[in-house]
């Protein structure tokens, strides 16, 4: 069986656990701390960064956008980028969009801050989170949510009439601010009922069960109604 090397409260390793259960492929996850550099690790990617995807033939692919265009391009089954060039490049826009704006002014922060830092010691910055990181990265949260509910004004999905590539990787960064309990949803209706969609779909149910060792997740962020 293909191996997916992740960490459960990454954007990355959720949107290759989003796409592989899409495309209804059978993959064990493998748990790796990456910020303890193991060797053996290492020798699978030496950027020392999660996602990695260990093929059955043993092939490896790191990284989740080339994971996510190898699954693409490797299996039919749940086509996740469109045929026509346009409608790809806009799919691709907003994966841009979320993987490096608001993974840069949200979800890095957040999750550094409430969740990476409670296991690293403090020669490597462990310890209380940063407030100032939080406030800022929650305040900057609001204008990207604002932004979705735009979208979902003229759209069923972020790109367009159907579930993409994109859909996955927004979800993906949300869902993992969603354990942390940072996301204001009431305030943002279409938002909300984009992301209940999303978070209905079977692929998710693998997300939705996640949980970090002292850190139990807000009662409503495995309720499909909330």
């Amino acid at each position: 069986m293909r191996q997916l090397y992740h960490l459960p409260i990454s954007p990355a390793c959720r949107k290759v656990r989003l796409v592989l259960a899409e495309k209804n492929l059978a993959f064990e996850l493998v748990e790796e701390r990456d910020w303890e550099r193991r060797e053996e690790f290492l020798a699978l990617n030496p950027a020392g960064e999660v996602p990695v995807l260990i093929e059955e033939s043993g092939e490896v692919v790191s990284g989740a956008t080339a994971i996510a265009e190898y699954l693409e391009e490797t299996q039919d089954f749940a086509r996740l980028l469109p045929q026509d060039p346009l409608e790809r490049a806009e799919v691709r826009r907003l994966i841009d969009w979320f993987d490096r704006k608001f993974a840069a002014e949200v979800s890095d922060g957040l999750i550094f801050e409430k969740v990476t830092r409670r296991f690293l010691g403090a020669s490597e910055g462990g310890g209380a989170p940063d407030m100032g990181v939080v406030r800022a990265a929650l305040h900057n949260l609001r204008y990207h949510l604002d932004y979705i509910c735009y979208l979902m004004e003229e759209r069923r999905w972020l790109a367009g009439e159907e579930m993409t590539l994109a859909d996955l990787t927004a979800a993906a960064h949300l869902s993992c601010l969603d354990y942390v309990g940072d996301v204001p949803w009431g305030q943002y209706t279409g938002a909300k009922d984009w992301y209940v969609r999303i978070k209905s779909r079977p692929g998710f149910r693998q997300i939705l069960a996640d949980h970090v060792p002292g850190m139990p997740p807000p009662k409503l962020y495995a309720n499909l109604d909330f």
